[in-house]
């Protein structure tokens, strides 16, 4: 069994490749097979590796509810976990959510690899600007978002009545605090999508530009819905970044539309246009 995992990480899998760069499905199947293989793997050794590492892992997790409730009132919350098998499931949760994350890069690349063969050679070179841009600025976005959660926590706890005592689940704070660092990845890679559709050629600059008031408008409804605290400051340190990633992506759009057109009388036309037959 070691010494076929070793194969599958080490050895390339020979894949005939016919004419014009074709694959038989089958062949496609067990690509996909081995590459499905080899993420799996990947995440379970680093499973195993996070279980050692569960102490960590927890206090990284448990360190804005802990600034949040360093800022209330003493005895406003208290984290709790339910049943007997509680404590066990946290220690599932938290070292599969630290697998996921930790073997991003391998898994992201398996699924790259699998897809870049069947594009162009112009595709291949967006994919990989992509990539570059892509992954800092989502944990750009996730970095953020665990800056601002514990004044999300602190508003909202905020609002238990004085002889009340609000016993937070950390199961649910633990979904809350995935869903808060994920949308705030997500919110990052909206301006990156934009360059890549005007990279494509189906959104200009100038229709960006025409649109301005009404996306900034919708960035701050996007972060209103997704920020799961629903407070104006998380809503804000959201949004903000948001716009003016978009104006940099407005920018570039402009840009590249320019030397687009620069290139010639039929530069710039969209799909639907017919080109100019020079006689």
């Amino acid at each position: 069994m070691l010494t076929g995992l070793l194969r599958l990480f080490v050895v390339k899998p020979l894949h005939p490749v016919g004419e014009g760069g074709q694959m038989a499905l089958s062949d496609h199947l067990r690509e996909l097979r081995a590459r499905l293989l080899k993420s799996v793997t990947a995440l379970a050794v680093l499973f195993i590796i996070a279980l050692f590492f569960f102490d960590p892992i927890y206090e990284l997790v448990y360190g804005p509810y802990q600034q949040a409730q360093a800022d209330l009132p003493e005895g406003s919350t208290l984290p709790t976990t339910s049943g007997a098998a509680g404590g066990f499931l946290l220690y599932l949760k938290l070292c599969g959510m630290a697998a996921v994350i930790s073997a991003s890069p391998i898994w992201i690349y398996q699924l790259w690899a699998f897809i870049v063969p069947g594009l162009h050679s112009h595709e291949k070179k967006w994919t990989r600007v992509f990539a570059v841009i892509a992954g800092p600025l989502f944990f750009v976005g996730v970095w953020l978002g665990y800056v601002t959660l514990p004044k999300g926590l602190e508003i909202l706890i905020g609002f238990t009545p004085a002889d009340l005592t609000n016993l937070v689940d950390f199961n649910e704070y633990l979904t809350f605090f995935s869903r808060t660092l994920l949308m705030f990845g997500i919110a990052f890679e909206i301006p990156v999508f934009v360059v890549l559709l005007n990279a494509a050629g189906v959104v200009k600059g100038r229709t960006l530009a025409r649109f301005r008031p009404w996306i900034i408008i919708g960035s701050f409804v996007f972060a209103a819905a997704a920020t799961p605290s629903t407070d104006p400051f998380t809503m804000t340190f959201m949004a903000v970044p948001m716009v003016v990633l978009f104006f940099v992506s407005e920018i570039i759009a402009r840009l590249n539309d320019r030397r687009r057109a620069s290139r010639g009388i039929n530069a710039g036309l969209s799909p639907d246009e017919p080109s100019k037959l020079d006689v």
